[in-house]
């Protein structure tokens, strides 16, 4: 095989291999463009993306990824989007924010779901009907968010944009109150009750309210609250009475408060006061001023129908009431007593304690008082205030011819004298009235009595056996002669034409009477001298004269 042979070198350069530049074809342009503005919109995106937490819910009933929203004040803020479960069976729901609903992530942010639900306030989240359940949040007021909640059973009762301010109350029973019964001031429903406890360790139930703005104002220290729910019918010593704030506390409970009617000077108190809370408006209303002077007062009867509380009435006015009643016993004497603690509030009196001076104090100034109407015949009964309830209270009055008694006044707590009550002293007056009746002779009466009826069975047998007929009889007769009397009556009979015949003589008598007297007054001389000529006469009557001469 033939070696090639290589050409010498001569006028030509060597043969170089030279690469040739292609360009890009303009169809990928579009593609990068379309990843770098993808690109764009993610950074964008997460840019403008928000906080995710986690809301732990008791159940996931009305959440669904991706179509559960988040609404503060209605608007949307965010999506719930993903919902499972934790180790403890509890729903967890993560909820992606937008950028700007980071500044209502706080530590105390409340998370609930609002649901169509009838409640103390009324009907609410009716909405959700058409639109489905979401998730409402309350923004709180601490600055620090966390990255987990727990999510609320029932809406909150106020929220943080909401003006007032709450109040602690504090009772021995909730009775029908509950969270969202409604707070009313004179009747206006002004706030709500927002939440309530249990103190362990006083065994109270502590009861917060809200009171919106400008009404929280009102709420001063002499301000007194009291529990309004249901219907208050109370039937006491002083009758019938029935009261309520409205239609909504008989159903779901309330609580009332106002100003103590005798209170002047009415400062505002700060956020979260303690107040107790009065079972109705009249124990919330008790004057309360004053100094309490304590009596102690002992029974020898039983005192069934008086109760703490009852009224202490001096001389029709109510002056205190009754703190507590006990019973006692006196082993020299075996026999039991009711002890009756009460107060009595000394301003009460008025301008009397004013006309008893003591430089003591006003206890010494009531004990001196006290005193003086004792040696008076002042004492203390307990008297029935209602005889269809047969509630006691007790009254202190003077009592006519009361026997002498010694009062103690440096005693304490002081005590009246007192006398049996109106109750006690009845069966005494029924067995007065019982040994009176007994007194009366009812079997003398009684024979007495029966002779008086034998007797007027006599009367009543002759009445009909002889009087009866003969009256009878008597008006038979009687009935004849009135018909006898009628038929004579009539205008044909005999009777009433002999009438008509004399009262026609009778007529003509009076003619002839009247001639006589016209002749007499023009010939009054015809008494003596006779009667005048015939021609004369017979002129002057027209006729014949008549026979005869002189008289």
């Amino acid at each position: 095989m033939a070696e090639p042979t290589t050409s010498s070198p001569g006028p030509f350069r060597d043969p170089r291999v030279q690469l040739r530049k292609h360009r890009t074809p303009i169809v990928w342009v579009i593609p990068l463009i379309a990843i770098a503005i993808g690109i764009g919109l993610l950074v964008h995106a997460k840019l403008q993306q928000g906080p995710s937490v986690v809301v732990s819910f008791d159940s996931a009933s009305g959440l669904q990824a991706g179509k559960t929203l988040v609404k503060y004040k209605e608007v949307v803020v965010g999506t719930v989007s993903s919902v499972g479960l934790n180790d403890d069976d509890r729903v967890l729901a993560t909820v992606q924010f937008e950028k700007s609903a980071q500044r209502l992530l706080h530590a105390n942010t409340q998370f609930w779901i609002v649901r169509p639900q009838i409640g103390p306030g009324g009907v609410s989240g009716i909405d959700t009907l058409l639109s489905g359940a979401y998730i409402a949040l309350d923004p709180g007021a601490q600055a620090k968010a966390k990255k987990s909640y727990v999510a609320l059973e029932n809406p909150p009762m106020v929220t943080s944009g909401e003006q007032g301010r709450s109040f602690v109350l504090k009772t021995d029973d909730l009775n029908s109150i509950n969270v969202g019964s409604p707070l009313y001031f004179r009747h206006i429903e002004v706030g709500r009750v927002s939440a309530y406890s249990l103190d362990g360790a006083t065994k109270t139930v502590a009861i917060r309210v809200f009171v919106r703005a400008p009404y929280d104002q009102f709420v001063s220290d002499a301000t007194r609250f009291w529990n309004a729910s249901g219907l208050d019918v109370s039937l006491t010593s002083t009758g019938l009475k029935m009261r309520t704030q409205s239609l909504a506390t008989i159903v779901s409970g309330g609580i009332a408060f106002d100003n103590a009617p005798e209170a002047k000077d009415l400062t505002e108190v700060a956020p979260d006061t303690v107040f107790p809370l009065a079972v109705d408006q009249d124990a919330a209303m008790s004057d309360r001023e004053g100094t309490p002077i304590f009596f102690q007062l002992r029974f020898p009867e039983a005192l069934r129908g008086l109760e703490k509380g009852a009224a202490v009435e001096f001389f029709g006015v109510n002056v205190g009431d009754v703190r507590k009643v006990t019973l006692d016993y006196d082993p020299p004497t075996r026999k039991f007593s009711v002890v009756v603690d009460l107060v009595v509030y000394a301003h009460r009196l008025g301008p009397v304690l004013a006309k008893f001076p003591s430089s003591e104090g006003n206890e010494a100034q009531v004990a001196t008082f006290v005193g003086s109407m004792v040696k008076d015949g002042l004492r203390a009964q307990a008297r029935s205030g209602n005889l269809l309830t047969g509630q006691l209270y007790i009254s202190l009055d003077f009592v006519p011819h009361a026997s002498t008694v010694s009062f103690d006044e440096q005693r304490r707590p002081l005590s009246i004298p007192t006398v049996p009550g109106s109750l006690s002293q009845l069966p005494e007056q029924l067995a007065g009235m019982v040994n009176k009746i007994q007194k009366i002779p009812f079997d003398s009466i009684g024979k007495g009595v029966d002779h008086d009826v034998a007797e007027l069975g006599k009367t009543l047998h002759l009445l009909n056996t002889q009087t009866l007929p003969t009256a009878h009889a008597t008006l038979g007769q009687a009935t004849l002669t009135l018909q006898t009397a009628n038929g004579a009556l009539q205008p044909e009979s005999s009777l009433q034409t002999n009438l008509n015949q004399l009262l026609v003589e009778l007529t003509r008598l009076s003619y002839s009477l009247r001639g006589v007297s016209d002749m007499l007054n023009e010939h009054p001389e015809s008494l003596i001298r006779g009667r005048p000529n015939a021609s004369s006469s017979d002129h002057s009557s027209g006729g014949k004269a008549p026979q005869g001469g002189h008289p």
